[in-house]
């Protein structure tokens, strides 16, 4: 009977997303302010820096942060992660750890109408007026779990003005990366 409430559950979660998410139909182009925080249970402060969001449909997303030094880019199964000025790429066909980071994505840019709910280390709950959406990638063995650079990623979307409104990126040792939008324009 658990199994029973929490696919339904699941299912409602699911409707909600996509309800929540019909506005981005009528939009192509969508950018947003940022403010991303880098936190480190080592260091004593965190890191704060701005930037900007742009996801133009139907799977790009660019997070540029201080004009360029840092940027967060999904061109469709491509991903590039500029971190003080290193790259790193990587794609979500060779990196299961991007595939459903890829499809919630490329699912917003299309109003909902990209399925998500094959995705296995998906869930979707809601908090308040928020819909948290956490992707837990599943691996096979210890080795695969300790080349991962993520341990989860956590999308927040407002349910009432239909925004995304953080992306965290979690990885081993309580340290995370916190990308938090504000100021939207939808085109």
């Amino acid at each position: 009977m658990a199994t029973i409430c929490h696919l339904t559950a699941s299912i409602a979660q699911t409707t909600d997303f996509q309800k929540v998410l019909a506005r981005y139909k009528n939009y192509s182009n969508v950018t947003a302010s940022v403010t991303k925080t880098t936190h480190k249970a080592a260091w004593t402060q965190d890191e704060t820096a701005k930037g900007t969001l742009m996801m133009i449909a139907p799977s790009e997303v660019a997070i540029t942060i201080v004009e360029g030094q840092d940027q967060l880019l999904m061109q469709g199964n491509d991903f590039t992660m500029v971190v003080k000025g290193r790259k790193h790429k990587t794609s979500s066909k060779n990196n299961p750890q991007f595939a459903s980071f890829q499809t919630v994505f490329e699912s917003i840019l299309s109003g909902g109408e990209k399925d998500i709910t094959k995705l296995s280390d998906l869930t979707v709950s809601r908090q308040g007026s928020m819909l948290l959406l956490t992707i837990t990638p599943i691996t096979d063995s210890k080795k695969a779990a300790r080349r991962q650079l993520f341990t989860s990623f956590q999308l927040t979307i407002d349910t009432k003005t239909s925004e995304l409104r953080s992306l965290r990126m979690n990885e081993k040792g309580n340290n995370y990366t916190e990308y938090r939008f504000y100021n939207y324009t939808f085109k």
